[in-house]
């Protein structure tokens, strides 16, 4: 049976970078809600505007709409033999409407938490930086850019800090996720279907102890 891998982890832990790499290597789509939900955001509506604003003050968008675009994107073909979530479920009532969806698409659910310290994160989240060209991905604390705050690929071009990576909304945020999200741990822990990583490792190191957990199954 096909696998819906869920990862776990509050702002910072990683979850998009294995994510992606999972992708890479395993074949596995992966799914990000945030980067789906920024571009609905885009555009010109009033729910475009609504998503905008909650994104803005680091607050959840409504199970409703996330769940309708889980749905949409898990129901394709490139995901029929599995897929990686990134950003979904966040609450307790999205984790009860994963397990409707993936028995619908007769899918299993893995859980995995990638867990790092507070301090750590805050780092990782208000550090973050990109270049608005290639989109390189930089942090000031443990991977800056070889001169001040511009991209080493495109000289001169001033790196970018996401709207929602300021401090005061990394502190909404890391609030929101021990308040919403932590939960998720306990309820996928009685299924026995929760895993950890410690997620302050290497990259490569989390990641070759996240295949092999997807791998086992």
């Amino acid at each position: 049976m096909s696998k819906i891998i869920v990862l776990i982890g509050a702002p910072g832990a990683g979850k998009g970078t294995q994510a992606r790499l999972i992708q890479e290597r395993l074949k596995l789509p992966q799914i990000s809600t945030g980067d789906i939900l920024r571009a609905r955001a885009e555009a010109a509506d009033p729910l475009a505007g609504e998503i905008r604003a909650l994104q803005a003050a680091g607050k959840l968008v409504p199970d409703d709409l996330v769940i309708r675009v889980v749905q949409e994107r898990t129901a394709r073909e490139d995901c029929r033999d599995g897929c990686v979530l990134d950003g979904f479920p966040r609450t307790l009532a999205q984790a009860a409407m994963l397990e409707q969806l993936a028995a619908d698409q007769r899918k299993d659910i893995i859980a995995v938490a990638l867990d790092v310290p507070f301090e750590v994160l805050e780092k990782r989240t208000t550090g973050r930086r990109s270049c608005p060209v290639c989109g390189e991905l930089y942090n000031i604390y443990f991977k800056p850019p070889k001169s001040d705050e511009t991209c080493d690929r495109h000289r001169g071009v001033k790196l970018v800090i996401r709207a929602d990576d300021s401090e005061e909304k990394v502190r909404v945020r890391l609030k929101t996720y021990e308040q919403e999200t932590r939960p998720l741990l306990d309820y996928y822990e009685k299924s026995g279907r929760l895993r950890r990583v410690d997620g302050t490792k290497e990259r490569e190191i989390v990641y070759q102890e996240l295949e092999e957990i997807i791998k086992e199954g």
